[in-house]
């Protein structure tokens, strides 16, 4: 599997990203997580701050930690997401995940649906707050579960933007970016 990619908007990146991460680094046979900006996420406005400002909070985030890396990418499905940046895992929130499964991003098309979780890697699913955790059709790939401290479950990066700033990481504290 080697590399896991963790694809999101990281506006701002928060302490919840880092647990999971690292809760996706104790998965046998991951050696990296690809903290992967998406330009365009599904489902997300343009963000706060700009792309290339948040991609290098990401670069300083990863750089002081080993096992991960920061990359950019204009894909925008989680499948293609995977195949730009090489990786044989996905790191991917509960609430994330149930997009993934929703026909509605697909053109209202199961059979689209279907086709692209035929070609996603192995999943590694962190929970949320309030979300339920579904499995993957019959088609889809494997979804481990990980193990996530509860006191990150319902972190996000909006009520980071909010003023909630004990919930970013140290580097988007320091940016200034979402004071």
């Amino acid at each position: 599997m080697g590399r896991a990619a963790f694809p999101g908007s990281f506006d701002p990146p928060t302490v919840a990203h880092l647990a999971v991460a690292r809760a996706a680094l104790a998965v046998p046979g991951v050696d990296e997580v690809c903290l992967v900006l998406s330009e365009a996420a599904l489902g997300k406005d343009g963000g706060v701050a700009p792309v290339a400002d948040r991609l290098a909070v990401l670069e300083a985030v990863a750089a002081g930690r080993p096992g991960l890396a920061a990359a950019r990418t204009p894909a925008r499905l989680v499948v293609e997401v995977a195949e730009a940046v090489g990786a044989g895992a996905v790191v991917l929130g509960a609430d994330k995940w149930a997009q993934v499964l929703d026909p509605a991003w697909y053109g209202g098309s199961t059979a689209a649906r279907d086709a692209a979780l035929a070609r996603l890697p192995r999943v590694l699913l962190a929970p949320r707050a309030g979300v339920a955790v579904d499995p993957a059709p019959s088609t889809g790939p494997e979804v481990v579960v990980l193990a996530v401290e509860a006191t990150h479950l319902d972190v996000s990066a909006t009520r980071a933007r909010a003023g909630e700033h004990h919930l970013m990481l140290p580097e988007a504290v320091a940016s200034g970016l979402w004071a």
